[in-house]
């Protein structure tokens, strides 16, 4: 990636995350990674600091499941999983933090089986 590219990035990466936080107050994120090989969901808490649950294509579980970690499988799997972690732990409602990457494709799938699986954004 070329510097200008990633300055494109960082770009379209603030302007998401102001409007979420302008539009979204006290509300937990859910942010999405991914790479050529591997996605990942967080879920955070911006107003401490703190991040409150993850799942990964790198994750023991989801290694176990023999699926390559770089395709819209693996992506509404990490969904499914996120949203049962915070299931569990009791939360509900979350603002999508998608970063830089446009909503299509792995990103879509796995915000798509979040809600599937009881997620609220």
């Amino acid at each position: 990636m070329t510097l200008k590219n990633k300055q494109k990035d960082d770009r379209r990466k603030k302007r998401n995350r102001y409007n979420l936080k302008k539009n979204g107050i006290a509300r937990l994120r859910l942010s999405v990674h991914r790479s050529n090989q591997n996605i990942y969901a967080q879920i955070i808490d911006d107003i401490n600091g703190k991040t409150l649950l993850s799942a990964s294509t790198m994750d023991k579980e989801f290694k176990t499941k023999k699926i390559f970690g770089g395709n819209v499988v693996a992506a509404q799997e990490i969904g499914s999983m996120i949203a049962k972690l915070a299931k569990d732990s009791g939360v509900k409602e979350v603002v999508f933090d998608r970063g830089s990457y446009i909503y299509h494709g792995r990103v879509k799938a796995l915000a798509e089986a979040a809600r599937g699986n009881g997620l609220v954004f």
